[in-house]
C-alpha cells in the first residue's frame, strides 16, 4: 500500500503533464475525454496528498496520572488519671493515636500508638506525647499535681479556727471571670493541705464580686466563683461533705471604694469556717 501511495502520485502528475501537453496542441483527437481524465487525475493527486499528510501525523502522549493524594496527619490524644495525687501515689497515663508510626512520651520514653500506663512522678509533671507519621507530627500533653505534703503538727495553744483563720487563704478572680487564676494556685494547694490535715473541719466558700453589673448576674457569678473553689477542693483530696457554698455577689463587698484596686479585693471565693 505505502509502496502504491508513494507511486501513485509520480505517476498521476506525469500522465496529467503528457494529457494536458497534448490538449493543449490539439493533437489528442478525444480533447473532451482529455479534460475528463484530467479532472480524475487531479482528484487522485488530492486524495494522494490526505492519505500522505494523515500518515505523517504524529500520535499525542496520553496525560500523566494524578499524583497520589498526601499521607493523612497524626492524631494524637492523651490524659491522666487522677490528675491530682500526693507525693508517692500513682496515676494513669492514657493515650491514643492514629496515622502515627513513632509515638513517645516524655519521661516514659518509646511507647504503642494506643495505651495506657502508670506513673509516680516526684513532682508536679506536665507529660508531652509526640506522634509522627508520614502525615507530619502532632503532640498532646496531660498534667499530674502532685500535692504538697501537709507541714508538721507544731505544739500550740491555738485553737483551730485561729489556725484555720491563720492558714486558709481566699481565692481572688479576675473580672467577670470564675476559673481560678494560675497566681493563685499556690494558695489554693497550701488550703487544701491544711484542711486534709484537719478533716474535722468544716468550711463554706462565700462566692464575691465587685459592684459592677446588676445584681442577679452577680449572683451567678458568685456562685460559680464559689464552686470552682469547692470543686479544687474536693479534687485535691478534700471531703466534699466537709465544704459548702453561697453566693453574695456584690451584696458584701470588702472594700467600698469604686477603683480597680478595691475591686480586686471583692472579687473572691473567701473561706469561713465552721464548727
Amino acid at each position: 500500500m505505502r509502496f502504491l501511495q508513494r507511486r501513485l502520485p509520480f505517476r498521476a502528475a506525469a500522465d496529467e503533464r503528457r494529457l494536458t501537453c497534448a490538449a493543449r496542441l490539439g493533437t489528442h483527437p478525444h480533447g473532451g475525454e482529455v479534460k475528463l481524465k484530467l479532472k480524475w487525475i487531479s482528484l487522485i493527486l488530492a486524495l494522494s496528498a490526505v492519505i500522505m499528510l494523515s500518515a505523517c501525523k504524529k500520535k499525542v502522549a496520553p496525560p500523566p496520572p494524578p499524583p497520589p493524594p498526601p499521607p493523612a496527619a497524626p492524631t494524637a490524644s492523651l490524659t491522666a488519671n487522677p490528675n491530682a495525687i500526693d507525693k508517692g501515689q500513682s496515676s494513669t497515663l492514657n493515650w491514643e493515636t492514629s496515622n502515627a508510626t513513632d509515638v513517645s512520651i516524655d519521661g516514659v520514653g518509646a511507647v504503642r500508638p494506643t495505651g495506657s500506663q502508670s506513673v509516680t512522678p516526684p513532682e508536679s509533671t506536665t507529660y508531652t506525647l509526640t506522634a509522627k507519621g508520614p502525615g507530619g507530627t502532632q503532640q498532646a500533653t496531660a498534667r499530674v499535681t502532685v500535692n504538697a505534703p501537709p507541714p508538721p503538727p507544731t505544739a500550740s495553744s491555738a485553737t483551730e479556727e485561729e489556725l484555720f483563720s491563720q492558714n486558709v487563704k481566699d481565692i481572688y478572680f479576675d473580672y467577670d471571670k470564675s476559673d481560678v487564676r494560675g497566681d493563685q494556685q499556690s494558695s489554693l494547694q497550701s488550703d487544701v493541705a491544711f484542711l486534709r490535715q484537719h478533716p474535722n473541719i468544716g468550711v463554706t466558700v462565700e462566692g464575691h464580686c465587685d459592684e459592677r453589673g446588676s445584681t442577679e448576674y452577680n449572683l451567678a457569678l458568685g456562685d460559680s466563683r464559689a464552686s470552682a473553689v469547692r470543686n479544687a477542693l474536693v479534687q485535691g483530696g478534700v471531703a466534699g461533705d466537709h465544704v459548702k457554698t453561697i453566693s453574695y455577689g456584690k451584696e458584701r463587698p470588702f472594700c467600698t471604694e469604686s477603683n480597680e484596686q478595691c475591686w480586686q479585693q471583692n472579687r473572691r471565693g473567701h473561706f469561713v469556717y465552721q464548727k
